[in-house]
């Protein structure tokens, strides 16, 4: 086991499962994670907050919009509710791939998730910059000439400017047919500028990535091309909230989900 002083960086994904209270995490892990709960006083709230948006996203995208498909990239250790439980609970055919460059996620999440009979789940071992690799591989399990979801929640961060974001996620929505759709979640730079800054700036000492931060006019630039679904571009707890949800907390991160027209 790490110490709680490590030599080498901290694991985001482990990092991240730490702050959902998970335990596929190692001592290393945790203290990165006291370091940037320190930081930034809400992140728990945002981690936590980013999960219930996944799960009123994918419940929109499988109930309302009658979606089938997601492309999950970014995908991170498994923990409850993952993309395919929810989708599968209200389409027990619908298909998910999860895409994500950490062969830890891959292995773990091959062998904890598991498809309904109906559907079908798979998993891709590549990275966010490398979309037309993405897009190839996951053709063989989805059908693109049909909706498909494709769900960047908490993974843009990693990407900075000078990757070419924007481009990236092009390529990706570039493969949409009318009625597919975009969610993203994106840590925000311009809701509590002070801690979000701190908090960037310990998460690339411990894990050894630049965490970019962007603001609601940069996100929204993402949706280049379609549609928003009201509410748009607003803090994770405001998006379509359940009955009980904290909507007066400050979560600095934004969410948005769009549709090719």
């Amino acid at each position: 086991m790490a110490s709680e002083t490590p030599g080498g960086n901290a694991n985001p994904a482990r990092v991240y499962d730490y702050l959902l209270g998970g335990s596929d995490n190692t001592a290393a892990d945790r203290a990165a994670g006291r370091r940037l709960i320190r930081a930034k006083p809400g992140l728990l709230a945002n981690v936590q907050a980013n999960r219930r948006f996944l799960g009123r996203a994918v419940r929109y995208l499988a109930a309302e919009a009658g979606v089938r498909q997601f492309l999950d990239i970014g995908t991170g250790l498994p923990v409850m509710d993952n993309t395919h439980e929810i989708a599968q609970e209200v389409a027990p055919d619908a298909r998910i791939v999860y895409v994500d460059n950490d062969p830890l996620v891959i292995t773990t999440a091959r062998a904890l998730l598991t498809s309904s009979p109906q559907g079908e789940v798979d998993y891709i071992h590549t990275d966010l910059r490398f979309p037309r690799i993405i897009l190839n591989r996951a053709r063989g399990i989805l059908d693109f000439t049909e909706p498909v979801a494709i769900m960047l929640l908490g993974i843009l961060y990693m990407l900075e400017d000078a990757h070419k974001p924007w481009d990236i996620v092009a390529t990706l929505t570039s493969a949409l047919p009318p009625g597919g759709y975009l969610a993203i979640s994106h840590p925000a730079s311009d809701i509590l500028p002070g801690q979000s800054t701190a908090a960037a700036q310990i998460y690339k000492t411990t894990t050894g990535i630049t965490q970019t931060n962007r603001t609601r006019a940069e996100v929204t630039r993402f949706f280049d091309g379609l549609d928003l679904v009201e509410p748009g571009i607003v803090p994770l707890n405001h998006w379509r909230p359940d009955k009980g949800d904290d909507t007066e907390a400050i979560i600095s991160t934004w969410a948005g989900l769009g549709v090719h027209p």
